[in-house]
């Protein structure tokens, strides 16, 4: 699975971040490290949103692509550069 992440260069090195995702984020030296460590950051996340949601009654709804990218758009332009990893 694919996530866009956001990625800032800092005083000390990179910020990255998963606006999919929120409060998902992490950090590196160099761009690698970062976008090494926001891979770990999402599957931990993602793990304990599995934890936390396992006694609810789980739904699935669509929504319009057409919106879905646009919005992204918006999103990621607003952030600057972006990366996928």
């Amino acid at each position: 699975m694919s996530y866009k992440v956001a990625l800032r260069r800092t005083d000390e090195g990179f910020s990255v971040s998963c606006p999919g995702l929120p409060g998902c984020w992490s950090q590196g030296s160099t761009e690698e490290e970062a976008l090494e460590n926001i891979q770990d950051a999402i599957r931990e996340y993602l793990a304990v949103a599995a934890v936390l949601s396992q006694d609810a009654d789980i739904r699935e709804v669509t929504v319009a692509l057409h919106a879905v990218r646009a919005l992204e758009r918006q999103a990621f332009g607003l952030l600057g550069r972006v990366s996928t990893s």
